[in-house]
Order: structure tokens, then sequence, then C-alpha cells
């Protein structure tokens, strides 16, 4: 069972060495190309302009959706990933992006006067969260930090199938570095230790908590989003074991609305 201070042990886990070698394991030109612009697709579609990205890890996401003409903050638990992020986001060109250390369950006191369009969390980063009482924390925050009709994504591994049937990975995606194996060392219901081994022999570790789909489904709703899309690998039409991630996009809206059918999986 995890401890009550787990959902903090990301930060002891994401040394400054292992942040020094993230990018060597995203691989951003491959990523940038994998996703296709999904995510800048799926704010302009909900007419986001300010988004706050609160897990921007060494900030591809954040530079991303920045040079694509978003106004983006970011913000992390993490203090070496935020200067990391800072180190990139100024070698792209943006200086002037606002990144932050930030905790996802205590948000409003990082923003306490301002609220966004659309509030992203990617890169399988909500699964540091280890119970249901923080996770509903940060799905507060980030729904009352959202303006009327904004939208809120996250990310996650697919637990259902690594839990239900064995980790595999199509390697297409998300984690695209050619010198570095990603894979989990250890799977329970209630943790995941996940490894990550450098061709030269450096080893790093990360520790999560297997959330699954429909789960983080009935959270968001239990938080008040009136509609929750999902899509694998970045595709609305999917098998539920089949994709490697899973994102889900969440709606705030400031009156009832019928989701369109051309959209994403409505849950």
């Amino acid at each position: 069972m995890p401890r009550e201070n787990d959902s903090e042990l990301f930060i002891s886990e994401y040394t400054s060495e292992f942040v020094d070698r993230w990018d060597e394991l995203i691989d951003w030109d491959r990523r940038r190309q994998a996703e296709g612009g999904f995510f800048e697709n799926i704010l302009a579609a909900g007419h986001a302009k300010t988004v706050l990205d609160i897990a921007c890890g060494t900030g591809y996401h954040t530079v991303s959706l920045g040079l694509s003409g978003f106004d983006v903050t970011g913000s992390d638990g993490s203090a070496n990933m935020v200067e990391k992020a800072k180190e990139n986001a100024k070698q792209s060109g943006l200086e002037n992006t606002r990144l932050l250390v930030a905790n996802w369950t205590s948000l409003t006191s990082s923003f306490p006067d301002e609220k966004f369009d659309a509030i992203v969390c990617l890169g399988n980063a909500f699964t540091h969260l280890f119970n249901d009482e923080e996770r509903l924390k940060a799905l507060a925050e980030i729904y009352g930090l959202l303006n009327d009709d904004g939208t809120a994504v996250i990310d996650h591994r697919n637990y259902d199938t690594m839990l239900d049937k064995g980790f595999t990975s199509k390697h297409l995606y998300y984690y695209l570095g050619e010198t570095v194996d990603a894979r989990p060392e250890t799977v329970t219901e209630e943790t995941v230790r996940l490894q990550y081994s450098y061709s030269d022999g450096s080893v790093h570790h990360l520790t999560v908590c297997p959330v699954r789909q429909d789960h983080l489904t009935f959270l968001l709703r239990e938080t008040g989003f009136q509609t929750v899309e999902r899509y694998g690998d970045f595709q609305s039409d999917y098998d539920f074991y089949d994709p490697d991630f899973i994102i889900q996009v969440a709606k705030k809206y400031a009156l009832p609305v019928t989701p369109s059918p051309e959209s994403g999986k409505s849950i």
C-alpha cells in the first residue's frame, strides 16, 4: 500500500540527473510528429487562448503550445523540472514564458486572481497522486481555475491493459527516444514502479498509481465536469485495451449542453 506521503515521492525521484536526461526519453521532434497537433486542435476547438500546463516537466507542451500561439503558463511540483523547462523555453525563443513551482492540490494559492480557458496535465503526471482524496482535491483546484466553457485535459498510461493483460508498448506516441527503454519494474493495483533504462547503463525510477480509465472519468464527473471525452493514442474510436495512452478531455460549461457526436468517445 502507498504511504501517506507517496504523492510527493516524485519530487525526490526527479533527480537533477534524471531531469537532465528526460528530453532524451521524450525526443521532442518525434513526439511533435506523433501528436500531429492533437492538443492544439482540442484547445482550439474549445476556443482556448490562455492555457495552464500544471505538469509542465521539461516544458515540451508549454513550449509547443506557446509556439502555436497560445498564452501558456507552465508549472510543476518538481523544482528541477521547472528549471529545465526555463532552459528549454529560452532556447525555443520563449524566454518570457511564465514557469513556476506549484502543487496540483493547491494551485489557487499560486494563481489566486486568475482563471484560464484550458488546463492540461500531461505526461502521465496525474498518476503521481495516490488516493482519491488528493485526486479530487487536485481536480477541484483545476475546475475552480477554469473559465466557464473551459477545457481540462489529462492523460495517463492505459493501466487497464497493464493490470489486466500485462505491459505492452507500441513505442509510437509518447516516449520516443531511441536510447531509453521505459517499462514497469513492478505492477500492483496500488502502485506501479516504472524503470527508465538508458543505453549507457543509467537507470532511473518513478512510482505512480495505476488509475483506470473509468475511475478517472468518474472522478472528473464527481468534480462537476459536465462532459468527459476519451481518446486512445489520439484516436476517438479505440478498443479499450489497445492504446498505450488515454487522453481525457473534460468540459466545464456555463450551461448544460449536449456533447457533439463528432467528438471523442463520450462517457
